[in-house]
């Protein structure tokens, strides 16, 4: 395979190694030379049979796509190599076509792929369709809420004006403020479909101002503990779309806590830069980590699969709109939000991209 081939598999995100008609390996890519531990340099013409354990599957793979010239994946394999972790994974073997030459014929490429990995990204897909329902659903419901408000308010402002009796005006006025609160709260549901309006970003600014939220709203029986990466890059995005976002997740866990028993209260905000990362099926050389974990009671388990779906809610007389419109601004960022609970500890996980163009100077952590 020509240098300029193999620089273009340098930027592959899944795994790639190029083995000769011996199966002596002749080229790793970086993400290969990370999903197995090894240096492309020492382990070129050393053969698979050295280098990993239990090759019997990925021989056979390797043969049947030499015999029949053809691509062949192999979805169920586990490799071994000397003192690490075996690992599972699926495999396409690919007999190279050298264009232009029969030189290096017999060459194969072979592709891995860690079978969490691809769960991973089958995941983030579901979350993203589901993402989008959700968008629709609220997009609807709060249309078809709104006109009926409108009718309500109107119809309780003419009847303050009609009344003669001053005590029955209270009754009025509620009426008229619990519509103007649904009319806000309509607004709000719609709120995500609008453009993000971005600009550079200090994510800790985003978190800090979340925390004097939080700690003005709940002003007792909460600690909030900051763990942040000093070496963040900036982020270009919609600054109030993300605080909203962090915020729902921060107020959610501080309820959580309100309404358990036992030990006080704690919530980490934490932030960390990870590199060469897959965000639907997308490859970004940096994303930033936001996890907001709490000590509360955890989710239960059987609402852990919906929690981001909305007029889903654990805690009574939750709206169930929180997470999702969280959901919502963290997708029109190209980000995605997991969730791990048990009790005692609960994870909400934000993995948001910095694009190469847009990628500026660092960030310092506040406090």
């Amino acid at each position: 395979m020509t240098p300029a081939a193999l620089s273009g598999l340098d930027l592959l995100a899944t795994a790639v190694v190029l083995v000769d008609a011996g199966l002596a390996v002749r080229y790793m890519n970086p993400a290969a030379e990370n999903l197995f531990e090894m240096s492309s340099k020492n382990v070129t013409g050393q053969s698979l049979d050295n280098l990993f354990s239990d090759t019997a599957v990925l021989v056979a793979a390797i043969e049947y796509a030499r015999a029949n010239s053809c691509s062949y994946t192999e979805h169920d394999l586990e490799l071994g190599a000397s003192g690490r972790v075996r690992l599972h994974l699926s495999c396409t073997v690919t007999p190279a076509e050298i264009p232009g030459g029969d030189s290096h014929r017999d060459e194969l490429l072979l592709e891995f792929r860690h079978i969490e990995q691809q769960l991973r990204i089958a995941r983030e897909e579901r979350l993203l369709d589901q993402s989008q329902a959700n968008r629709e659903l609220i997009r609807n419901l709060a249309h078809e809420i709104k006109n009926p408000l409108g009718g309500i308010r109107g119809a309780a402002q003419l009847l303050d004006h009609e009344l003669e009796r001053p005590n029955l005006h209270e009754y009025t006025q509620v009426i008229m403020k619990e519509a103007d609160r649904l009319q806000l709260l309509m607004d709000r549901l719609l709120t995500p479909h609008r453009l993000p309006q971005p600009g550079p970003i200090n994510v800790h600014e985003v978190l800090e101002r979340v925390r004097s939220l939080i700690l003005a709203e709940f002003p007792k029986g909460i600690a909030i503990r900051r763990d942040y990466d000093v070496s963040l890059p900036l982020l270009k995005g919609d600054k109030e779309q993300l605080i909203q976002a962090v915020l729902n997740i921060a107020r959610n866990a501080t309820q959580a806590i309100a309404g358990g028993a036992g030990a006080s209260g704690e919530i980490r905000l934490r932030t960390r830069v990870l590199r060469q990362v897959t965000l639907a099926r997308r490859r970004y050389r940096h994303a930033l980590v936001i996890e907001i974990t709490d000590n509360g009671p955890g989710v239960p388990q059987e609402l852990q699969e919906r929690i981001f779906h909305p007029l889903v809610s654990g805690r009574e007389g939750g709206s169930g709109l929180g997470l999702t419109l969280a959901q919502s601004f963290v997708n029109q960022h190209h980000g995605v939000i997991s969730c791990e609970s048990v009790p005692g500890e609960t994870t909400f996980t934000i993995l948001l991209p910095v694009r190469e163009k847009d990628e500026g100077g660092k960030i310092k952590a506040e406090g």
